[in-house]
């Protein structure tokens, strides 16, 4: 089972009463049954009859999240069950799970900290180490190993401390400085890397290589690995490491995780179960797992930052959105089992650069005011190895950069050549290449000729336009050569030229979150345009100079909006492009956000001048706004396939560009099913006429200070006694003529007649706005 959340961070980091009502169910195994064990990172899983999971948090805090047996454990010092977690787990560097106790080094002072689920962590060090600073730890089945050396340092390597945990009679856990993982040969060698599992130890060392050590060790047969080792793992009697030059898995040892282990694959770290290992993958940051294991579980198109693996259960943090996803390797295990819905760290925070393929992660594109880092100190930082592709379906928009990682987009919104070969490499089978490549043979010769034909029609047009231009004398109409007779455009016409319907990759523009962030100065109120069901809406202005409108959906539409609709939603707004509607220059999906870019439209909301106190409209100037108005409608619900319905029609949501122009704002994204959308195309212009009301009369479609307070109910009888003059706006100077004024009311009364078939459609209402802007009476 595969969870996938997404949640800001505020509200949930420190939300016990979020976490009692978060049940959650780990698996309950045979007593002493052996388990796999792992090196450290920010989340970690203890195996067992006692088996839980902790994480660190993503609160800046390094606050240690844990999970199971029906229970979670809250980073605040109040527990949320006392009777399963008796004390508080302070802050953590880092973490590693043994059997039954969880062990990590403490951020504040990098000495070792043990717990378990009903005992105290005093008894789970040993007096002699109690004090010991250290760098690396490793729990195994019974037993911990660690570096000494502080954390923080930039000089990580040290001599290597081991203690057993002892269980007792009545199931607590104690601890003792260990006889059997004491090696005089191992207690001089300097360690970078440590690794324990049950029965045995192993560790890279500073001269190169790596020595293994404890009473089980000899089983391994790793005695002639020379090669150094990025990442370990160890599972009941198997270890496997990644290579740090070729980046791909070795392992040694016995049993049924050493079967199929992937060959070619480069991955950059790992975890262990009790029969198989999961590993993250170097290009795209995709799971894959080997061994005894139900493969079918894993996630796919998923990428991850950190996993840790319980003896049947891989927890994860998403690179996406940093929340936990968990998913069962063996299907006959599988129980109701979630994790708390919290933000996680992606890493463990180091001092020094990053280093070449790594970035270090940018706090602020969790959008949280008050988080700069991650980490408990601002000298710290948390370096992430770098994609290098997506996953199938995806191809990276964006390349990865020393603060941000590469950017996958959904191949449905690869539309130029930049993406093309990856998405087709990704999408299509081998066998297809050739018919795709054959298909643009055709479709090339195709375009050929019917360009030589549409040349062929040119020279036909312009010919016969010369001999009609000396013949017409005067005459404003000239003979068309393809249709019927059109007239010259008048200038009374709208004079603003129409853009040209270009595809998506020639204007919605992949933007990063930390980009869209600073642009809006960190999407604070005072850039707040308006706000709306959907979320917010914040003026920007980019790094090139441009000003945009910055859509930012809220917490309510990310989670009943998954990631499909989302790309749905776009390829749409990606074949909109109109001078009658707001446009969509780009968009941004990083972190689980939801974030539009849209062309920024200067003179507010027709509502806003109607209504609002903004400069007032002249007549002519309403009777444009009223036809380009219609004409961005008409465009919608005609020229767009499958055509769109609005279902929010109203004048604040058309917006005045530079030039005074109308343009259509917030029309629904989502397509209604073909049987209805001709009704609701029928409430769109019934909704127009109410704006056409508002125009002409001046008055709010719902005013409870006038009587009738709704706008139709008013107009419309007046209307249909001839008593349209009434409606006038007396606030603007009348017009000499007011004739045009007049047939707008009467085309406001066809819009909102009762049955929606007596309406005229809005091509037909543009049609007639648009002739009595031609006509131009009004002065």
């Amino acid at each position: 089972m595969t969870t996938t959340r997404r949640r800001t961070l505020s509200g949930l980091v420190h939300s016990p009463a979020l976490l009692l009502l978060t049940s959650l169910l780990l698996l309950i195994l045979a007593a002493g049954f052996a388990s796999g064990f792992g090196s450290m990172g920010p989340i970690s899983a203890a195996f067992g009859a006692d088996a839980f999971f902790c994480a660190i948090d993503a609160s800046g805090k390094q606050a240690v999240i844990c999970w199971g047996q029906n229970a979670t454990r809250s980073p605040s010092p109040s527990s949320p069950n006392p009777s399963v977690y008796s004390s508080y787990i302070p802050s953590m560097a880092a973490l590693s799970g043994g059997d039954g106790f969880m062990c990590g080094i403490l951020s504040s002072s990098s000495q070792a900290y043990c717990w378990s689920l009903n005992g105290s962590s005093t008894d789970l060090i040993p007096p002699t180490f109690q004090t010991t600073v250290y760098s690396q730890i490793a729990a195994g089945k019974d037993h911990v190993c660690a570096i000494r050396g502080s954390y923080y340092s930039d000089n990580d390597l040290g001599t290597v401390d081991c203690w057993d945990i002892v269980k007792k009679a009545d199931n607590s856990l104690s601890s003792k400085q260990s006889a059997l993982f004491y090696d005089p040969n191992v207690s001089t060698l300097v360690f970078k890397k440590v690794v324990s599992g049950e029965g045995f130890s192993c560790g890279s060392v500073r001269e190169g290589g790596m020595v293994c050590w404890g009473p089980k060790s000899a089983n391994l047969g790793v005695s002639a690995a020379s090669e150094n080792f990025e990442a370990l793992a160890s599972g009941i009697a198997t270890l496997c490491g990644v290579s740090e030059v070729s980046r791909q898995v070795k392992c040694w040892g016995t049993g049924k995780t050493l079967l199929a282990s992937p060959v070619g694959t480069q991955f950059v770290s790992l975890a262990a179960g009790a029969e198989h290992f999961c590993g993250i993958r170097m290009d795209n940051h995709e799971v894959e797992c080997w061994g005894s294991l139900n493969s079918s579980s894993i996630p796919k198109g998923s990428g991850f930052f950190a996993i840790a693996s319980s003896d049947f259960i891989t927890c994860g943090i998403r690179e996406d959105n940093l929340v936990l996803d968990c998913w069962f390797t063996n299907s006959s295990r599988q129980l109701d089992y979630d994790p708390p819905l919290q933000l996680c760290s992606p890493g463990l925070c180091s001092p020094g650069p990053c280093g070449e393929g790594k970035f270090s992660f940018n706090a602020s594109i969790l959008n949280e005011p008050d988080l700069t880092s991650l980490c408990v100190r601002k000298d710290l930082q948390i370096c992430s190895p770098c994609g290098l592709n997506c996953s199938q379906g995806f191809f990276p928009s964006s390349s990865c950069s020393e603060n941000a990682d590469r950017v996958c987009t959904a191949c449905s919104l690869c539309q130029n050549s930049s993406c093309w070969d990856v998405c087709e490499l990704q999408s299509l089978p081998e066998k297809q290449k050739n018919h795709s490549k054959q298909l643009r043979i055709l479709v090339l010769i195709i375009g050929s000729a019917a360009s030589g034909f549409i040349f062929m029609v040119i020279i036909c047009c312009v010919l016969s336009r010369v001999i009609a231009t000396k013949n017409r004398e005067g005459n404003k109409q000239f003979v068309s050569c393809i249709g019927k007779p059109k007239l010259e455009k008048e200038t009374t016409a709208d004079p603003r030229p129409t853009a040209p319907a270009a595809p998506c990759p020639g204007i919605a523009q992949v933007f990063r979150l930390s980009e869209l962030k600073d642009a809006t100065n960190g999407f604070k109120e005072f850039n707040e345009l308006g706000r709306g069901s959907y979320g917010f809406v914040y003026k920007a202005v980019l790094v090139d100079g441009r000003h945009v409108a910055v859509k930012r959906a809220n917490a309510a539409t990310i989670i009943h909006t998954n990631s499909r609709e989302f790309e749905m939603e776009l390829e749409i707004l990606c074949n909109v492009w109109n001078s009658n509607i707001v446009n969509l220059l780009g968009y941004c999906a990083e972190m689980g956000e939801r974030l539009l870019v849209y062309e920024f439209i200067p003179h507010g909301t027709l509502h806003d001048h109607l209504h609002g106190g903004l400069s007032p409209l002249n007549w002519s100037l309403r009777l444009k706004i009223a036809m380009q108005a219609s004409k961005g409608l008409e465009y919608l619900h005609k020229e767009v396939v499958p055509p769109i319905v609005h279902r929010d029609v109203k004048s604040s949501n058309i917006l005045l560009d530079a030039e005074w122009g109308a343009r259509i704002a917030d029309f629904g994204l989502l397509t209604p099913n073909e049987r209805d959308v001709n009704s609701d195309m029928k409430d769109d212009v019934y909704n127009f006429g109410i704006v056409l009301l508002e125009i002409l009369s001046g008055r709010k479609a719902y005013d409870r200070d006038c009587t009738p307070p709704s706008i139709v109910d008013w107009a419309v009888p007046l209307i249909r006694r001839g008593k349209a003059a009434a409606l006038i706006d007396r606030f603007v100077a009348l017009p000499r003529n007011v004739e045009p004024l007049l047939k707008l009311a009467d085309i406001a009364e066809l819009t909102l007649r009762e049955n929606p078939s007596d309406r005229p459609s809005m091509s037909d209402v543009a049609a007639a706005l648009e002739q009595l802007v031609k006509d131009g009476l009004i002065l």
